[in-house]
C-alpha cells in the first residue's frame, strides 16, 4: 500500500447501500480473563459477582432495545433478545455455578469454561446459519466480563457523528449503540452474511462491508473511506473519481430503496396474472415483526435447531409445543413449514453415549439421526401437532436422500398421531408432510418421492454444496459454488416437472430465492412459491410484478442451452437491466 494512493479492498456486501465518510478505528485489545482458585468460604460471594453482573449485562441490552424500539431500527430488537435469550439460559447459569462450587475457580474462569463447553455443540453443525451464532455467546461472554471487571464505559462515546466505524469485530449490541444518523457505515475484517452483526446493520438501514481481513490494520482513524455494501467492498483514501462514482451510486441506491418500499405489501404477482407466494425464512420467534413488515405471506421454513443448541439437556414435549403454539398464532391465519430437527447426533453425544464423526455434515445428521433416536423425533412431532391446533403448521423433513426415509418417517408420524388421538389431543389430522429436496439422489428420483409427500422445498444451499462437491464457507472452492450453473438449473427443472406431474406443491426456499437475478429464472422454470430473508422479500415482488410468467418461460429456454454459469449470468443482466 502506498501512502496517499487509493486502496480497494474486497470484502463481503453484509447490508446494502454506499457511503462516503472518514473513517474511526475501534480498537478492541484481546480480554485477559484472571483464573484463579477460590476457597469455599468464598463462593457466595463470587456467585453473587456472577448474578450481579450478569444483570448489569440485561439491563444494558434492554435499554438498548428501549432507545432501538423507540426510533428506526426497530426490527433489530430480536437479535439483542436473542443475546438475552443466552443471558437468561439455564444451562449457562448452572454451569457457571457449578464452575465455581465445584471446581472453586473464579466467576470469569468458569464462565468462560461454561461458553466454550457450548460453542462445542456450535462447532459441529452443518447449517452454516446456526455456526455463526457461535459468535453470540463470544458477545455475551465479553459484555459480562466486562462487568466483572468493574468496566461499565460502551466505548462509543467517543466517536464523532458521520464516522464509518471500522473494526476487528463488532458485536450486535455495539452494532445496535450505534443507531442511524450517528454512524455513517462499517468496515469489518470479521463475519459473513449471516452473523448477528450483518443482521443488525441491514435492520438498522446501514450500509457495511464485512470479511475484509485485515481492514484494521491498513487505514488510521481520520482516513477517508467510502464503504459500498452492494459491491461488498472499501476503497480506502478515494480519488474524485471515486467520490463522483459514489455519489452517483447513492442517489441511484436512495431512489431504489424507496421505490421498493411500495411493495412490501402488494400481491406478488406476474404481469399476466401469475399469483407467487413469498415466505420467510426464520429461526427465532423474534423475527416474525421484521418478516410480516417485509410482506411475508407467512413462513417456509422455520429452522428449529436453535432450540437446542443453547442447553445441554434435551427439550420436552411441553417445550416444542408452546413454542411452536406462539410461532402459529403470531403467524396466522399464515402457514409456517417447520423443518424438524437438522443437526447430528454429535449435538447430543453426552446424552447418548454416541461416537464423534470424522464429517458430521455427511453423517449422522438430520432425518437419518432422528430415525435413530425416534424418541427425540416423537417429542418434537408430538409438540407440532399438538401446536398444529392453533394455526397451519406444515412437517418438513430435511436431509432425505432414499424413499425408505420417507416411509419410516411417516410410520412414526402415524404413531403419533395415534397416541394423541387416544388421549384426545387435538391436532390438525391432515397436516402437510413434505421433504426438503437437497441432495443430488433426492433429485434424480424426485418422481418417486412426488407419490410419497405432500410437497417440495428445495434447499439450494446444499443442493449446489452436494452437486459440486464443494464446501461453500471454504474460501478456497467458494468460486466453485454457483447457483446458475446449468446442472444446477437442469436438477431444479427435473424436481419442478416432478412435483407438478403428481399435483403437489413444490418451492424453494435456499438464499438463491432471494436473489431478485435469478427470480425470472425460477419463475420460468415452473416455481411460484418462494421462501427467503425477509428484507429481500420487496425486493422479489417488484421483479415478480415487472415479469411476465410467458416472458420467464421463454428466457429459461434461451438459458438452458448455455454452458456455463457466467454464460447465463451475462444473459440474465443483459435481458433485466
Amino acid at each position: 500500500m502506498t501512502e496517499g494512493k487509493s486502496l480497494i479492498v474486497k470484502g463481503i456486501g453484509a447490508s446494502s447501500g454506499i457511503v462516503y465518510g472518514k473513517a474511526f478505528l475501534i480498537n478492541h485489545p484481546e480480554e485477559w480473563i484472571p483464573r484463579f482458585l477460590i476457597k469455599k468460604g468464598k463462593v457466595s460471594e463470587e456467585f453473587e459477582r456472577f448474578k450481579t453482573s450478569l444483570e448489569s449485562s440485561q439491563d444494558e441490552i434492554r435499554d438498548l432495545k428501549e432507545k432501538i424500539g423507540a426510533g428506526e431500527g426497530k426490527d433489530a430488537v430480536y437479535i439483542l433478545d436473542s443475546l438475552l435469550m443466552i443471558m437468561e439460559d439455564k444451562t449457562l447459569i448452572r454451569g457457571v455455578e457449578e464452575g465455581i462450587s465445584k471446581d472453586l475457580i473464579n466467576a470469569e474462569w468458569a464462565l468462560e469454561k461454561t461458553l466454550e463447553k457450548i460453542k462445542k455443540g456450535f462447532d459441529r453443525v452443518g447449517d452454516e446459519y446456526l455456526r455463526e451464532r457461535k459468535t453470540d455467546l463470544d458477545h455475551v461472554g465479553k459484555r459480562i466480563i466486562k462487568f466483572l471487571a468493574g468496566y461499565t464505559s460502551d466505548g462509543f462515546s467517543k466517536i464523532p457523528d458521520d464516522a464509518i466505524v471500522v473494526a476487528r469485530d463488532l458485536s450486535p449490541a455495539d452494532t445496535a449503540h450505534m443507531l442511524k444518523g450517528k454512524i455513517l457505515g462499517f468496515a469489518i475484517d470479521m463475519g459473513s452474511k449471516t452473523s448477528h452483526t450483518a443482521i443488525m446493520a441491514r435492520a438498522l438501514g446501514i450500509p457495511a462491508v464485512v470479511g475484509l481481513d485485515s481492514i484494521t490494520i491498513r487505514i488510521k482513524t481520520g482516513e477517508e473511506l467510502i464503504v459500498d455494501g452492494e459491491e461488498g467492498i472499501v476503497i480506502v483514501r478515494p480519488s474524485p473519481r471515486d467520490l463522483r462514482m459514489c455519489q452517483r451510486k447513492v442517489r441511484t441506491y436512495q431512489f431504489t430503496q424507496k421505490e421498493l418500499h411500495k411493495f412490501r405489501f402488494l400481491k406478488a404477482v406476474t404481469k399476466d396474472g401469475f399469483r407467487a407466494a413469498i415466505r420467510a425464512n426464520i429461526e427465532l420467534l423474534e423475527e416474525i415483526p421484521a418478516a410480516l413488515s417485509n410482506g411475508a405471506e407467512g413462513v417456509g421454513i422455520y429452522r428449529t435447531e436453535f432450540l437446542y443448541l443453547n442447553r445441554d439437556d434435551l427439550l420436552t414435549e411441553e417445550e416444542h409445543f408452546q413454542h411452536y403454539k406462539k410461532l402459529a398464532e403470531k403467524i396466522a391465519p399464515h402457514p409456517v413449514t417447520i423443518r424438524t430437527l437438522d443437526i447430528g447426533g454429535d449435538k447430543f453425544a453426552s446424552h447418548l453415549n454416541l461416537p464423534r464423526e470424522m464429517n458430521p455434515a455427511l453423517g449422522l445428521r438430520a432425518i437419518r439421526f432422528c430415525l435413530k433416536e425416534v424418541e427425540i423425533f416423537k417429542i418434537q412431532l408430538r409438540g407440532i401437532l399438538r401446536a398444529s391446533d392453533y394455526g397451519k403448521l406444515e412437517i418438513m423433513i430435511p436431509m432425505i436422500s432414499g424413499v425408505e426415509e420417507v416411509r419410516k418417517a411417516k410410520k412414526i408420524l402415524e404413531e403419533v398421531k395415534a397416541e394423541l388421538k387416544r388421549k384426545r389431543v387435538p391436532f390438525d389430522e391432515n397436516i402437510p408432510l413434505g421433504i426438503m429436496v437437497e441432495t443430488p439422489s433426492a433429485c434424480v428420483i424426485a418422481d418417486i418421492f412426488a407419490r410419497e409427500v405432500d410437497f417440495f422445498s428445495i434447499g439450494t444451499n446444499d443442493l449446489i454444496q452436494y452437486t459440486m462437491a464443494i464446501d461453500r464457507v471454504n474460501e478456497h472452492v467458494a468460486y466453485l459454488y454457483e447457483p446458475l450453473h446449468p446442472a444446477i438449473l437442469r436438477m431444479i427443472k427435473q424436481i419442478v416437472t416432478a412435483a407438478k406431474e403428481e399435483g403437489i406443491r413444490v418451492g424453494i426456499c435456499g438464499e438463491m430465492a432471494g436473489e431478485a437475478l435469478y427470480t425470472p429464472v425460477l419463475v420460468g422454470l415452473g416455481l411460484m412459491d418462494f421462501s427467503m430473508n425477509p428484507s429481500s422479500i420487496p425486493r422479489v415482488k417488484k421483479v415478480l410484478r415487472l415479469c411476465s410468467y410467458a416472458e420467464c418461460r421463454e428466457r429459461v429456454e434461451r438459458a438452458m442451452v448455455l454452458k456455463t454459469a457466467k454464460e447465463v449470468k451475462e444473459f440474465l443482466q443483459k435481458e433485466l437491466f
